[in-house]
């Protein structure tokens, strides 16, 4: 599984998609990896991270939250004409 690769499963979160990818891969994570985080824009502007991880992760307490995937595997799926509603975008006829 491409850990890093979350969209297909919460759509396009634009400038918070590489630091949600670099959540999830950090999770399942293990000393020594070395990660590659890489952002690009619409504005073509970008961004690159060469990342390794120490023997710190190994003791670090993963049980201080939930983990991404977590929320990837309970999210709950709304159609867009909601969202907009709540986002003030369109108005929706009462009933």
């Amino acid at each position: 599984m491409r850990y890093g690769l979350v969209t297909p499963y919460v759509g396009n979160t634009y400038s918070g998609a590489a630091l949600l990818g670099l959540a999830n891969v950090l999770d399942h994570a293990e000393p020594g990896q070395r990660i590659l985080v890489v952002g690009y824009g619409s504005g073509a502007g970008s961004d690159a991270f060469d990342l390794e991880t120490t023997e710190e992760l190994a003791s670090f307490d993963r049980a201080r939250g939930r983990p991404v995937q977590y929320y990837l595997d309970h999210g709950v799926e709304i159609p867009y004409a909601v969202y907009a509603k709540f986002r003030g975008k369109i108005r929706m006829a009462e009933s």
